[in-house]
């Protein structure tokens, strides 16, 4: 018994001393949380199912909300799952030493070059989402700099040419629509684009108009962003959701848990203005944004 309760105070430790908010401030106010989650099993994992969906039960009293068959809110909701228990891997295939975040891995594969960290990784997965649905016009995000990248520009053969801040396209590539050069213009996103060109191009979204696919972010070099991947409501109207996220270094994308509400992790409950906790990260001034 000793031995067990030094293993959990060694494991709360050093989680306080790495966990830090958006203003680099070391989080000491979670022990409770994580010592609940050290020691405790939430019952809303189905752990033999594999989508988001399937895998995750509705907390008492909720039901999901409808949405529109083949809509991206449908897409995230039914994202397919590794196995219970796969451990998130880093690109470069070690280990993250936090394994004890997240409830599910999503099956989004993560490339070798260590360049889909956390924005990239909700850039492919909303790129691919359109890929797959017949909507390839549509892909297209802002670099830092402001400026616009098209896949269908880059699949004509147009490539950047950067200097500073200044940008500009030129057509010096033959046309190329192909899978793997999809992923190679993803790269070049992955590259150029990020937390702070996400909050700068996509419309701010209030807590009380959330719904599934808007993102919680916090701008910056290096910033920090999550997406909301399911949502249920109550009678009394009340909403809970299921967030995401990839991280740096370039890893899994992984469902994570809620400390701060254990017996409903990892479902989560937000109010305008309200921090949020999350296990790798403090967002002490939400903003959640939306895909256009």
């Amino acid at each position: 018994m000793k031995r067990i309760i030094i293993l959990i105070f060694t494991l709360v430790l050093a989680i306080v001393l790495v966990r830090t908010n958006s203003k680099g401030k070391q989080i000491t106010n979670h022990l409770k949380g994580i010592v609940q989650n050290t020691i405790s099993k939430t019952d809303h994992i189905n752990i033999s199912r594999d989508s988001i969906c399937t895998r995750v039960r509705v907390p008492k009293g909720f039901k999901r909300v409808n949405y529109k068959k083949g809509s991206f809110q449908e897409y995230l909701r039914n994202y397919k799952l590794k196995k219970h228990g796969s451990p998130i891997i880093n690109y470069d295939g070690s280990e993250y030493f936090a394994q004890h975040w997240h409830d599910a891995i999503l099956e989004v594969p993560v490339p070798k070059n260590g360049l889909q960290q956390c924005a990239d990784a909700l850039m492919r997965i909303r790129a691919e989402y359109l890929w797959e649905n017949k909507q390839k016009d549509k892909i297209g995000f802002n670099f830092t700099s402001g400026h616009y990248c098209s896949w269908k520009e880059y699949a004509a053969g147009y490539r950047p040419k950067i200097n500073g801040n200044k940008v500009t396209f030129h057509k010096t590539a033959n046309p190329n629509n192909s899978k793997s050069n999809f992923y190679k213009y993803l790269n070049l996103i992955y590259t150029y684009a990020g937390t702070a060109s996400l909050y700068n191009e996509l419309p701010k979204i209030k807590a009380a108009n959330l719904q599934i696919g808007d993102m919680l972010v916090q701008p910056g070099f290096p910033g920090h962003i999550e997406i909301i991947v399911d949502e249920v409501i109550n009678e009394k109207n009340e909403k809970m959701f299921l967030l995401a996220q990839g991280n740096t270094p370039a890893q899994n994308v992984c469902l994570l848990k809620n400390f701060e509400d254990t017996n409903n992790s990892p479902w989560y409950q937000f109010s305008e203005n309200r921090a949020i906790y999350t296990p790798s990260y403090y967002f002490d001034e939400p903003i959640f944004i939306r895909f256009k």
